[in-house]
């Protein structure tokens, strides 16, 4: 009778397990400010550091110096070995005018379909199609020994 009970156990366990791989999970990724927060910046008198010191800099702030800040947060469901799926995401976009005075504060949702236009700006490499020994061996004829003694 203990046999039957503990392969009872061990199949209640198993289904247990089965059941919990099947769960949904969560991830919630980024920043976005509440209105409370949004409610201290006046459009028009505001300037971007008056922005930066109630909110915060924007994570996406190096790559857009100089230009309109983006808070992006987005909730991804995860579902057993399926595709993460995106089922929330919320853009708030702040411009300014060339005297980094607040413009416009804007919400876009993922239900608005709005396409925020993100502006990425990238520096070639030098050393792309060049293979490991050929930059090790390239750097040999650029060697001046004086350079190590300070001595011109």
């Amino acid at each position: 009778m203990a046999g039957l009970s503990k392969a009872k156990l061990g199949l209640a366990v198993l289904v247990l397990c089965a059941v919990s791989a099947c769960a949904a999970v969560y991830r919630n990724h980024g920043y976005v400010p509440s209105e409370e927060e949004l409610a201290e910046i006046v459009v028009g008198v505001d300037s971007r550091a008056t922005v930066d010191d109630v909110i915060g800099e924007p994570s996406a702030g190096g790559l857009l110096q100089g230009g309109d800040y983006y808070y992006v947060r987005s909730r991804v469901r995860h579902f057993g070995m399926l595709e993460p799926q995106v089922v929330e995401r919320q853009v708030l976009a702040i411009s300014f005018d060339s005297n980094d005075v607040v413009q416009n504060i804007e919400r876009f949702g993922l239900e608005d379909g709005r396409i925020v236009p993100l502006a990425r700006r990238v520096t070639s490499s030098s050393v792309e199609g060049k293979g490991f020994l050929r930059q090790l061996l390239g750097n040999l004829g650029n060697f001046d020994p004086t350079s190590i003694f300070n001595q011109e």
